[in-house]
This record gives structure tokens, C-alpha cells and sequence, in this order.
């Protein structure tokens, strides 16, 4: 029977969960819909939990970055230091029971706010390469694993949490290039769109 996520305890992994998976239902309906009855909240529940969620992120006493999410995820599952271009950042992981093979990561900027946090693929879990557009399935990929796998070049989000490639699919003998928009939220393949092809 599903219930409704409580509105008065704790802001923790479950109710983690439903806010990223409220982001997706624009795209995934039907998958949302899926994932949130095997955690056994109801549609309210999963409305609440945003609604908690957006209300911690916007207060002035709340706690900020790292110290918000640790506060609902609790220690990450692993802290490591990264370097991307000239930036040093750390990088904190924590496992999702919704997708067993990914988890989720914020990078944290120098003084602690958090620079980027969306879904990536927990390591040694990565499924075989992409080798064109009908094997990008929703939830099956993430941003980094389809820019590796195509020629692609990032577009403007709708929204924060939001990412959007460009890609080109190889071309075969005697065809042409076909190019789509792979639409990601939380960093997790959502749709592709094909929008046009080239000679």
C-alpha cells in the first residue's frame, strides 16, 4: 500500500529520492511513476518531499551545500579530491537504492558551496558503450557516458538541475550523419530527440 512521505519526521534518503525523482516526471512519467510505488510513497508524498525539500533550500537558517545534503544523506559513501581544468574540488559520493549502479555526487568548490551535483555511474558498474541513437534508453546513461560515446557539445539546461548534448550518431556506409538532443535530469538520460540529419 503506498503512503505518503512524512511530513513532519526526518528529511532523509527516502525522501531524497522522490525529489529527484519529481525532477524527472516531466520526461518519465511513467517510470516515476514505477520507482515511486516500489518505494511505497504515494503521489502526495512525492509532492511533499519537494515541497520540504525546495522550503530547506531556500531558508536562511537552513544549512547550505554539503552540510544540506549530508544532513539528509548522512556520510558520503566515499570524499575524494579532484582537480578539473584549474579548479580543485572535492567530490563527495553517495549510494542511491533507487539506481543500485549509479550514485549520487556534488562537487564542492573551494570554500565548501557546491559547484555541480547531479547522478554518475558508481565505479566498476558501467554498461556497455552506446553504438547509436536507438541504444540510448531513459535511465540507462549518464551525461559523461553519452559525451564519450558521440561526438557532442553541450546545450543550455531548462533548469538548474537540467543538461541538454547535442550529438552526432556514427554515420554507416552510404548513410548519413543523424543528429539528436539528449535531454538529462540529475545527470541521467531522460529522452532523445532526433532533429535533423546531414550528408
Amino acid at each position: 500500500m503506498s503512503v505518503a512521505a512524512g511530513g513532519s519526521g526526518p528529511f532523509a534518503l527516502l525522501e531524497f529520492q522522490l525529489v529527484l525523482l519529481r525532477r524527472m516526471a516531466d520526461h518519465q512519467p511513467g517510470l516515476v511513476e514505477e520507482a515511486r510505488r516500489s518505494l511505497g510513497v504515494d503521489a502526495a508524498g512525492m509532492r511533499e518531499a519537494n515541497r520540504r525539500w525546495q522550503a530547506m533550500v531556500r531558508s536562511p537558517r537552513a544549512r547550505r551545500g554539503a552540510g544540506l545534503l549530508r544532513s539528509a544523506l548522512g556520510a558520503p559513501e566515499t570524499t575524494e579530491r579532484r582537480v578539473i581544468g584549474d579548479l580543485e574540488c572535492e567530490a563527495l559520493r553517495w549510494a542511491v537504492p533507487l539506481w543500485p549502479d549509479l550514485r549520487f555526487e556534488a562537487l564542492l568548490a573551494p570554500g565548501g558551496a557546491v559547484w555541480n551535483e547531479w547522478l554518475v555511474r558508481a565505479p566498476g558498474a558501467a554498461p556497455p558503450p552506446p553504438r547509436g541513437l536507438e541504444a540510448l534508453r531513459p535511465w540507462a546513461h549518464t551525461v559523461d557516458e553519452v559525451a564519450r560515446a558521440f561526438p557532442a557539445r553541450p546545450l543550455e539546461g531548462s533548469a538548474p538541475t537540467r543538461r541538454r548534448l547535442r550529438i552526432t550518431a556514427p554515420v554507416r556506409e552510404g548513410g548519413a550523419a543523424r543528429e539528436a538532443v539528449a535531454e538529462f535530469t540529475w545527470g541521467l538520460l531522460q529522452e532523445v530527440t532526433e532533429v535533423g540529419r546531414q550528408g
